[in-house]
């Protein structure tokens, strides 16, 4: 595969932008979970760059998140749910896009946030986080609903945000 130097530094800058959108602008909504506005990034790179970028600014962002903020901790089980989630929602987002109707596309993507959030964050990372500090299944999930709530309702907000991006940014990589 052969990658421009556009395409290399798009990425850069988009794992760039992950990683400050979740350090600096933490919005805290449950107990110790803030909304993490990085995903808003994955969402339009997902749309509009594509699904693997997507899905390595998703992952190598949140990689990098954690090594600066917290090392080791809860970065397996992120990086899962965030590989699981750029896949699942960057093909839905490239499959719906010619769609005319703009509400089925918008439930369609809804859906597909949904359900990809669910087994990537609150099935996957609760059970790579219940081998890891070897805690039941039910405490890691307990613990994990907030992360979910907070990631599904960021990734909703963020489809309309991938419409108006999605000529823009489509135009300046071609």
């Amino acid at each position: 595969m052969k990658l421009t130097t556009k395409k290399v530094s798009l990425l850069g800058l988009g794992i760039a932008l992950f990683v400050v959108l979740t350090m600096c602008l933490q919005v805290p909504i449950f107990e110790n979970y803030y909304i993490c506005l990085g995903y808003i990034i994955m969402a339009v790179y997902c749309c509009s760059v594509g699904v693997l970028s997507g899905t390595l600014v998703g992952t190598l962002g949140v990689i990098l998140y954690c090594l600066l903020t917290s090392g080791l901790r809860g970065m397996p089980g992120w990086v899962i749910g965030n590989i699981v989630i750029g896949i699942v929602s960057g093909l839905t987002f490239r499959y719906t896009r010619l769609m005319d109707n703009k509400y089925l596309r918008y439930f369609l993507c809804g859906v597909a946030v949904i359900s990809s959030t669910f087994l990537g964050i609150f099935v996957l990372k609760s059970i790579v986080e219940m081998y890891l500090y070897s805690q039941p299944f039910l405490l890691r999930a307990a613990n994990n609903i907030y992360a979910f709530i907070a990631d599904v309702v960021v990734l909703l907000f963020a489809i309309p945000f991938c419409d108006m991006l999605d000529l823009k940014i489509r135009k300046y990589i071609e």
